[in-house]
């Protein structure tokens, strides 16, 4: 049976939770890939407020929903929820993908995955370089895990100190990796990426419907530094462009999204799902095609 033709009482929900959510491409990945291998099942948005988290989590539970993808601002909150949190994803202190197996709730990141495997896709050799990281969220924390085993060193940054801090802290303590928390100003930005061969972007400065802003004044920017910004929407954001203009080579978050969207799809209902499709509709939403 085909979802996009016709929905039943055994059809079953997918979703995608955050606050706010009307940004996020999920739905628009996720049921064309859905019908063209003809499951049973439809994908949606709900917005969830941080003050009825729980009663959400709850709702998920009772009501069957099969999987949940969280985004922010529920990634690490959403953990004293959660039944079974896969140990990689307890180490880096968020989740993004939910998996309801007959009322008990399975917790694993496929952000940091995903991430890595988009940087590897272009050709990025992650293998002893320095890292500048701007943001310590949970996308942040994702990012820094995953590639600590192979990078030189690593610098988060925060507009609290406090926050980069202890997050680079629990880092280092598990990871043993070289690894600081920096406040995220100009004077340790332009120290810093001097120093980078990667910036990354893992705030939402810049992100739909704010797209004139950027995290990082332009002249900062220089031709040897690859830039991976992991917002998708709009693809191509400020940071990106005035990092194109600079000489860098850049990636923007949309294969992030379809690659961590692809472990999520595999591990919830055992298929691998059309990549291409997913990415082509995204651009297809978003009138770049």
């Amino acid at each position: 049976m085909s979802v996009g033709k016709r929905i039943t009482s055994h059809t079953k929900i997918l979703c995608v939770i955050g606050h706010p959510v009307e940004h996020s491409m999920s739905p628009t990945m996720w049921n064309p890939a859905l019908q063209e291998l003809e499951l049973d099942y439809m994908y949606v948005a709900f917005d969830v407020h941080p003050d009825s988290l729980e009663k959400a989590i709850n709702g998920i539970r009772s009501l069957g929903i099969t999987g949940v993808n969280v985004t922010i601002p529920h990634k690490k909150a959403v953990i004293k929820y959660i039944d079974e949190v896969d140990p990689i994803a307890l180490k880096i202190g968020a989740i993004n993908t939910i998996k309801n197996e007959r009322g008990i709730l399975k917790a694993r990141n496929t952000d940091a995955g995903g991430a890595k495997k988009s940087l590897l896709d272009i050709g990025f050799d992650i293998s002893g370089k320095d890292i500048l990281i701007l943001g310590s969220g949970g996308v942040s924390r994702s990012i820094a895990y995953i590639l600590a085993d192979e990078a030189n060193k690593i610098v988060l940054t925060d507009l609290i100190e406090e926050r980069a801090t202890s997050v680079a802290s629990e880092i280092r303590d598990n990871m043993k990796v070289d690894i600081e928390g920096k406040l995220n100003n100009r004077d340790n930005i332009e120290e810093y990426i001097k120093k980078a061969d990667i910036l990354i972007n893992a705030t939402p400065i810049g992100m739909y419907p704010k797209v004139d802003e950027t995290p990082i004044s332009k002249d900062l920017l220089h031709d040897d530094l690859f830039v991976f910004d992991v917002i998708y929407n709009p693809l191509e954001t400020r940071l990106m462009k005035e990092a194109a203009e600079t000489g860098c080579v850049t990636l923007g978050g949309l294969d992030m999204l379809v690659n961590q969207g692809i472990l999520a799809f595999e591990w919830w209902l055992n298929k691998k799902p059309n990549k291409d499709l997913m990415k082509n509709k995204i651009i297809e939403y978003l009138g770049l095609i």
